[in-house]
């Protein structure tokens, strides 16, 4: 595992349904379109899309965050359409310590598919394999059951809260510490 190679190159992934790719500025009105809906957002730190341009603002700094290789985000396209419905990143990786942490949104119009759950698979499976991360973390609102379901359908384990340990909204919210071990996880091909 070379970190900057990883960096430098994001892999494309491909699963069943989908690819997880590059974001590009083309995935604009894409973004936009889920972006700017308001139940999106809500577990999030960021604000609903106001406009196409906060699209192709945030769309800038993921493209600045890879040409700094300091970003690991990738959109979830839709095959058969060729549509961006969402991303997963690792939001943080530490390599020394072989931890990283998994975060995810997808298009409202798409929940309750397994699309999530399938793209969410094959990024852990890309770690464990391919970054050599033993631990994959997914801190989530304690109010976003449905994120939380997702992580324990991944084999996800619940460690914990952290209490009061984020700002989202402007508020200081709990988090449910959700972890699991690559011992833990099936990888997929």
């Amino acid at each position: 595992m070379n970190p900057q190679e990883i960096y430098r190159q994001l892999p494309v992934i491909e699963t069943e349904r989908l690819l997880l790719r590059k974001m590009m500025m083309k995935d604009a009105e894409d973004l936009f379109e889920y972006a700017s809906q308001p139940e999106v957002s809500s577990y999030l730190p960021w604000q609903v899309h106001q406009s196409i341009g906060d699209s192709k603002a945030f769309l800038n700094f993921i493209l600045e965050g890879y040409n700094q290789h300091s970003k690991l985000t990738w959109a979830i396209e839709l095959k058969s359409s060729g549509k961006m419905i969402g991303t997963i990143d690792f939001v943080s990786w530490s390599p020394k310590r072989h931890k990283a942490e998994i975060a995810y949104v997808l298009s409202p119009h798409y929940w309750g598919h397994g699309l999530m759950a399938e793209a969410a698979a094959a990024l852990l499976s890309f770690g464990f394999r391919d970054m050599e991360l033993n631990k994959v973390e997914a801190p989530i609102m304690s109010e976003n059951k449905q994120s939380q379901r997702l992580a324990e359908k991944l084999g996800m384990i619940r460690e914990g809260v952290a209490r009061q340990h984020m700002i989202i909204k402007g508020e200081f919210v709990d988090l449910a510490m959700y972890a699991v071990l690559k011992s833990e996880f099936i990888l997929t091909e």
